[in-house]
């Protein structure tokens, strides 16, 4: 019996991988976008995933997106959240509405997707994973405000575990240096020095993130909840 998932931010990247991996796997899935509306057309017509524009940030939206997901559904297993967007400023250079943009496409965007959808999951005793970072774990130097907002939603998902147990679980993936394009914002030389700091010697995949995510989604996983899943090639042990 095929389940339902909504993942946001689903139209590149990482968020693709997953929308490919949950639609491959027989889940009826619904993904949201915000700028990448030709990618999230291409993607919705290959996967037969359903694409809806929304800006995490904004409350309306957020409502009205998953009020339209839910309509359809009429039920949901599974969110995941991994709408977001990354920021390379040093403190000092950040202005303010840059540091409250971050916050605001990380963190209360999971968290309005979150409450949203809760009842909803917790009919179904679904779950829901929030895609934080490396960064979230470590901190990243010129990232603070990224690793701020990322270390927000580990902070929200060990919270919020405890909330909906026990009928809702929520967890948390933590990528690392993924084949995306955020690490083509780095340089060659830069990259060089991220790989170097990688025991498995090598970038990870978009794939293997969404096959995190899969799992965490999955009743594989009915016993975890709270926790963050590294996906990091030993970056950060």
């Amino acid at each position: 019996m095929p389940r339902h998932i909504l993942i946001a931010g689903g139209s590149r990247g990482i968020g693709a991988a997953m929308v490919r991996r949950f639609s491959r796997q027989g889940d009826l899935t619904a993904f949201t976008y915000l700028k990448s509306e030709q990618e999230a057309q291409t993607l919705a017509r290959e996967t037969g995933a359903l694409a809806y524009p929304c800006d995490s940030r904004d409350e309306a939206q957020v409502k009205d997106t998953c009020r339209r997901v839910l309509s359809l559904f009429h039920t949901l297993d599974a969110l995941v959240v991994n709408a977001g967007t990354a920021l390379y400023r040093v403190l000092e250079d950040t202005s303010l509405p840059e540091w409250e943009d971050q916050l605001s496409i990380h963190l209360t965007g999971a968290f309005l997707f979150a409450r949203e959808t809760l009842p909803a999951l917790r009919e179904k005793q679904g779950a829901a994973v929030f895609v934080s970072s490396v960064w979230g774990q470590t901190g990243g130097s010129a990232e603070t405000a990224y690793s701020a907002a990322k270390a927000g939603l580990i902070g929200l998902t060990r919270a919020l575990a405890k909330e909906a147990a026990p009928l809702v679980r929520v967890n948390c993936i933590a990528p690392g240096m993924i084949h995306t394009d955020m690490l083509s914002r780095f340089s060659s030389d830069e990259q060089e020095d991220l790989l170097a700091q990688i025991p498995l010697e090598r970038f990870g995949e978009p794939a293997e993130v969404a096959a995190a995510a899969a799992f965490l989604c999955s009743p594989d996983a009915r016993y975890i909840t709270g926790q963050v899943l590294a996906v990091n090639g030993g970056q950060y042990i």
